[in-house]
């Protein structure tokens, strides 16, 4: 049993509909753990008079800082890591230019694990604990990917890229893309804390029968999820539509081939109508919204309020490497800066919801991971107010909804001290002002 006294903060609910009472803050608070789960958590002065026991050969230790939920990527490509600021293009010759070539590098095992490696780093380094992230057409980069996962105790959910359409240095077969995907979902189905995802990389690049085959997984295997593009960009937009002449929208393509439903995690949306959003509702589907890569490839932005008021679920992805950082409180911000060019105010309360609680709820780990609940697995990160003099600074003396946004606004990597892994420390900020230094 281990146990962490500090101040402690999640969002358990979206602000937008349940108001003040989503947020959970305890100015002192106590976290309790025990076989990486969230034994207790509350006020500090009401638990610890139960488990002071429980503590007199370890004692209760002290963070300094901010403890949140482990945020949830719910969109990231890890093989895009090394391509990560490539200059020039929109999404479809940004794709041709930079991200096909670098694919490509995957048939190399030994590439994959390197780059594995450096990208589950990467994400632990952001306070990122947990992710749902695309490999690529190559069987083996998947099996990278999980074991370096598995490696790390990481909640990480992902699968081999569909595209039987794409490039002829880069694509699988209607039979090689369903046996790849059956094979990788029978070697790690309930290994660790990882899952599988169904991945057609988006309508284009994936046959009509390459289409209606991941819907086939899709509904053979209830307990993986779909993920996949949607209305990213006005040119990928256009060619749908020339290609799908038939299809009401871009949703509509997807839904025909059985990939609108619960399980269903769409990246972008940000060319929807209401038709579609409300469909999208109905099913019980989501969006991951990615701002800095819809800035970085000038696609647009992501009606948040379109989305609020259709009652859609959302999560927050970083979408490396279009997307032009890791850090999850800088897709905080940049998700804030969408929503002021929409006219529409995000509320920093609701943007950690969105990179925790939301995200989790989007995935279908909610009741697992996202909140600091008990029973929930302990996953969790320390923010450093005082990582840098402006941040310092600026949350001096300041409220702690000013202070979480302008951890939003001005944080990146620097402002995660910690990060722990089911209870257990998984990275530690060099030089952190955090804690007791160990190790």
């Amino acid at each position: 049993m281990r146990a962490y006294r500090g101040e402690i903060l999640s969002v358990s609910h979206d602000p937008a509909g349940a108001g003040d009472a989503a947020v959970i803050h305890q100015p002192d608070g106590l976290l309790v753990v025990e076989d990486g789960l969230v034994l207790a958590r509350g006020a500090f002065a009401d638990l610890a008079p139960r488990f002071a026991p429980h503590f007199v050969n370890a004692p209760i230790e002290p963070l300094r800082g901010l403890i949140v939920p482990g945020f949830i990527d719910t969109h990231v490509h890890y093989p895009q890591t090394d391509r990560i600021a490539a200059h020039g293009a929109q999404l479809l010759e940004w794709l041709d230019r930079h991200i096909f070539p670098a694919e490509a590098a995957f048939a190399d095992r030994a590439h994959a694990d390197s780059v594995a490696a450096f990208f589950l780093d990467e994400l632990l380094r952001n306070g990122t604990t947990s992710a749902l992230v695309f490999a690529t057409v190559r069987e083996g980069s998947v099996d990278a990917l999980f074991e370096a996962a598995l490696a790390r105790n990481m909640r990480v959910i992902s699968g081999k890229i569909l595209m039987d359409r794409g490039p002829d240095f880069l694509r699988d077969s209607l039979a090689s893309g369903r046996a790849e995907t059956e094979a990788l979902i029978a070697r790690w189905r309930g290994r660790g804390r990882l899952g599988y995802a169904v991945t057609p990389r988006f309508a284009l690049t994936s046959s009509d029968a390459q289409l209606a085959d991941a819907g086939a997984i899709l509904a053979a295997h209830p307990d993986i999820l779909m993920q996949t593009h949607l209305a990213e960009n006005r040119g990928e937009c256009a060619a749908v539509a020339a290609r799908f002449t038939d299809a009401r929208d871009y949703l509509d393509v997807y839904d025909r081939f059985g990939l609108v439903g619960s399980r269903s995690v769409f990246a972008h949306g940000i060319y929807l109508g209401d038709r579609a959003m409300a469909r999208m509702t109905q099913a019980g589907a989501g969006v991951a919204i990615c701002p800095t890569s819809n800035f970085f490839l000038g696609s647009g932005c992501f009606d948040m309020a379109q989305a609020e008021a259709a009652g859609l679920k959302l999560g927050l992805g970083t979408d490396v490497g279009a997307g032009t950082s890791f850090s999850l409180l800088h897709t905080m911000g940049a998700a804030y800066a969408a929503c002021q060019m929409r006219g529409h105010s995000l509320d920093p309360f609701r943007a950690l919801h969105l990179a925790t609680t939301g995200g989790a709820r989007l995935l279908g780990i909610g009741d697992r991971v996202g909140s600091l609940a008990e029973g929930q697995e302990a996953d969790f990160i320390v923010l450093d107010e005082q990582a840098t003099p402006l941040l310092a600074r600026r949350t001096a003396g300041a409220s702690l909804a000013e202070r979480l946004f302008t951890l939003q606004i001005l944080g990146d990597d620097r402002a995660v001290a910690r990060t722990y892994i089911a209870g257990t420390l998984a990275h530690r900020r060099s030089h952190s002002s955090i804690g007791q230094e160990t190790g």
